[in-house]
């Protein structure tokens, strides 16, 4: 928007945590497969399962650490003024990008099954 095509940008420390918690996302995805205990699941309905889970993962974990450090004055995002936010702190039109970003984490966290 600034036409500087360098692209730089900001962020806060705070959010590495934040961002960190994606690493938990497959390991609650395999638990709740087997709580719901539906081995032979389709490949397609296991994504769809896992995508919306993450979804409403991050988009908690990001309600209730924007809330906590809105509190203090820390938060480095606001989405206030935006049609689909929430009290400023989440955005439901990202829910496509939450589901996508949840399955990518999945991927890169998964561990290598030996064949």
């Amino acid at each position: 928007m600034a036409h500087d095509w360098r692209l730089m940008g900001r962020t806060s420390l705070l959010m590495f945590p934040i961002y960190g918690m994606g690493a938990l996302l497959a390991p609650i995805g395999n638990w709740v497969d087997r709580w719901i205990g539906d081995s032979p699941c389709r490949t397609t309905d296991q994504y769809m399962r896992h995508g919306v889970l993450y979804m409403v993962l991050i988009f908690t974990a990001e309600y209730v650490s924007g809330t906590w450090l809105k509190a203090r004055g820390m938060c480095p995002w606001d989405y206030t003024g935006r049609q689909s936010s929430i009290n400023g702190l989440i955005r439901l039109d990202f829910a496509p990008l939450w589901f996508a970003t949840g399955l990518f984490f999945e991927r890169l966290t998964r561990q290598k099954k030996n064949v």
